[in-house]
């Protein structure tokens, strides 16, 4: 029972709530790149579009089908996207995975508000699905990047 109720503990109303809420939900009709990620362990998927300017994400756009755990990083990720750099987008991945398999701090601003997925440490078989838009994002940043040296 215990397992029970910690998986409830996990599903705050945080979580909920930034699951109800994403940004940047519409997709692009001309994106500079797209990449669509999937997690094998709960199939869960998240297609990012960005548009790129100056080295920074000037336009975004996401597909999230996961779990309530990978909304809500869609959600924080979404709403700090517009602006940063693949270097920033690149650290908060590293450290997102830090987080959920070293114990280690949440991710530096603006990603901090990761932080609220803290609890999911204990549950590795959802840490693909919180990772999908970082992952996604710093794909799609370098592919851009690339496109628009060649």
């Amino acid at each position: 029972m215990s397992g029970e109720t910690d998986l409830i503990k996990l599903y705050s109303g945080r979580i909920l709530a930034l699951a109800a809420d994403i940004p940047h939900l519409d997709r692009l009709a001309e994106p500079d790149a797209t990449v669509k990620k999937r997690s094998p362990l709960c199939g869960s998927t998240v297609t990012v579009d960005v548009k790129m300017k100056d080295g920074r994400i000037a336009e975004f756009g996401q597909d999230v089908k996961a779990c309530a755990l990978g909304q809500a990083s869609a959600a924080v990720v979404g709403a700090a996207i517009i602006g940063t750099t693949r270097a920033q987008v690149e650290t908060a991945r590293d450290q997102l995975k830090a987080m959920l398999k070293s114990d280690g701090p949440a991710p530096d601003a603006p990603f901090d508000g990761l932080e609220v997925l803290i609890p999911a440490r204990e549950y590795k078989n959802r840490h693909a699905s919180i990772m999908l838009a970082l992952d996604a994002t710093a794909e799609a940043m370098a592919q851009a990047e690339q496109a628009n040296c060649a």
